[in-house]
């Protein structure tokens, strides 16, 4: 497939940037961003290469689950602007050939949205059947609670309704019955409305609580909960054909590949890739790269059309859910030795650069990993400048904390006294005068800038997202060594876990004369043997992405 053909479905090689609205810039000085301030700073993500801006967000809410709880889906929380300003932000990232998509949270509402106000109000109310209701709780009630710090049971007893009601998550965001076809209907309606203001997708929360119709009267009314999603993935291409539908699906690879749908891909576009998060940081910990290696053989190829979304950080907490308690406790060790660090025994509410005691080398590797592997990398906001987290701050806002711009005290965020912002500033180490924007965009040796060549060359090479990936024998357990093969065009990566360096050899060619494998990430060639094998030395944490020439190819570095 030529690049030409590609453009109908740009999520294939996309570069998606998480941002939330109200810690990314204030423009107002109220000590909360806003839309306008995304506005004001989209030349930054151009700038570093991004292609579609993900929001988290941005509708009315009580914000008690910093947005998360809606009160209105098709509203602009009034803090953060109005539609009018979306609109604008949109058109300036299309001027800038990027997209944007937007979280869709229909799991639950708000206990504050208007129809849970009058379905608790009236078992008469047209709205009551749109959540779910029993008259007891379940005898399984605690079973699969999220939040167990916060919560002991899914089910809450509502004074004012007389009945229970089922909340997967916090009490105050009720669960919507997807089983109720006027939920679905309702559903598509919010997405047909935001797609004509001019998103080109959706991050769709909670993917697996949405489809699951366990606590609903009307369960046995909808055979496959999977038909629903069809519908959903159907409506919006009749909609809008170039869109995507980005689902939060943490589960092990035979379920999760469902979500996909069949070879077609007519349910989610993409998938986030948790089990290989996971197993990443696994190998981090042990400085040996078997784990990710294990990982990436067992994951089944996604439909042609569709993809992997690929992580290293992203908004919640660093799940380790899928780990035995052994290998938990390994990460926990290695990079959240403090009960501080650590959410609800499962995670970490750390980001990557203080977990890796910030050391420039392994930091490269990491993304030079990310953007090399088989899938659609994921930036969250801040990772491009390796920003850090603030563990006085609750939970997952440790990893919430506004963007550092400059300098300045408050990062160049706000002009807002301190205790009006959003969550407080990252301090030490990794605070505003020590990590920021204005000072890594002039220095070539900045985390910054080596995201920018790695976006760069990532864009560059359809093999990385296009093509077929092969796990390479390097002889050298620490070291990762993969092929991309596209359209006749071969890329390999090599990525050194370890601290020391390593002499490696890897096959990376069949027989034949003038073979080459040229660097992309640094000036300089290396000839491959009349056998194919090429040998070189890495340095510790070193990492390579080199492009294989033979004679008579035409390439561009």
């Amino acid at each position: 497939m030529r690049l030409t053909e590609t453009a109908d479905v740009w999520w294939k090689n996309a570069v998606i940037y998480c941002l939330d609205v109200e810690t990314f810039f204030d423009t107002d000085g109220d000590g909360r961003g806003d839309l306008r301030g995304v506005c004001q700073r989209i030349d930054h993500l151009a700038e570093l290469g991004v292609t579609c801006l993900w929001l988290m967000p941005f509708y009315p809410t009580p914000d008690r689950d910093d947005g998360y709880d809606v009160t209105d889906f098709y509203g602009v929380d009034p803090r953060l602007g109005t539609h009018g300003d979306l609109v604008e932000l949109i058109m300036l990232a299309r001027d800038r050939g990027m997209r944007v998509i937007a979280d869709l949270v229909v799991n639950h509402t708000s206990d504050q949205h208007p129809w849970f106000k009058s379905a608790r109000a009236s078992r008469q109310s047209p709205y009551r059947d749109w959540y779910v209701w029993r008259d007891e709780p379940p005898p399984d009630a605690e079973k699969g609670v999220v939040f167990p710090d916060k919560e002991k049971s899914l089910w809450q007893y509502d004074e004012q309704a007389g009945q229970y009601y089922l909340h997967r998550f916090y009490r105050y965001q009720p669960d919507l019955d997807i089983a109720n076809p006027e939920v679905r209907e309702e559903i598509e309606r919010v997405i047909g409305f935001w797609s004509a203001i001019g998103l080109s997708g959706f991050r769709v929360d909670a993917v697996p609580f949405l489809l699951d119709t366990s606590g609903s009267q009307d369960a046995a009314d909808l055979p496959d909960p999977h038909d629903y999603l069809r519908d959903l993935r159907a409506f919006l291409d009749r909609r809008h054909g170039q869109s995507m539908l980005l689902g939060e699906v943490n589960l092990e690879y035979p379920d999760l590949r469902r979500f996909f749908g069949d070879e077609d891909g007519d349910e989610l576009t993409m998938c986030f890739d948790f089990n290989l998060m996971q197993r990443l940081y696994l190998s981090l910990a042990r400085n040996d790269p078997a784990e990710l290696v294990k990982t990436l053989r067992e994951r089944p190829d996604p439909p042609e059309e569709a993809q992997w979304g690929t992580f290293v950080r992203n908004h919640d907490e660093l799940t380790l859910d899928k780990l035995s308690d052994a290998e938990r406790q390994e990460v926990f060790d290695a990079f959240g030795p403090d009960e501080n660090m650590q959410l609800y025994g499962r995670g970490l509410r750390r980001r990557l650069p203080p977990m890796l005691g910030n050391d420039p080398a392994r930091l490269r590797m990491v993304y030079s990993l990310l953007f090399s592997l088989p899938g659609t990398p994921v930036l969250f906001y801040g990772e491009e400048i390796g920003m850090g987290e603030n563990l006085a701050a609750a939970d997952r806002q440790a990893v919430r904390t506004p963007m550092q711009w400059t300098a300045d005290p408050d990062g160049g965020f706000s002009t807002a006294d301190p205790s009006r912002l959003p969550a407080p500033m990252v301090e030490g180490e990794f605070g505003p005068q020590n990590v920021n924007v204005a000072a890594q965009r002039r220095d070539p040796e900045s985390l910054f800038n080596w995201l920018k060549l790695l976006i760069v060359r990532y864009r560059e090479c359809p093999e990385l997202s296009w093509g077929t990936c092969t796990v390479l024998d390097t002889g050298v357990a620490s070291v990762f060594a993969h092929r991309s093969d596209h359209d006749g065009g071969t890329i390999v990566a090599l990525h050194n876990f370890a601290p020391e360096s390593a002499e490696v050899s890897v096959a990376v060619a069949g027989t034949g004369v003038g073979v080459r494998a040229v660097d992309l990430l640094t000036d300089g060639t290396a000839d491959v043997r009349d056998d194919g094998v090429l040998s070189l030395d890495l340095a510790p944490y070193g990492c390579r992405w080199l492009r294989i020439v033979h004679p008579g190819d035409r390439y561009l570095v």
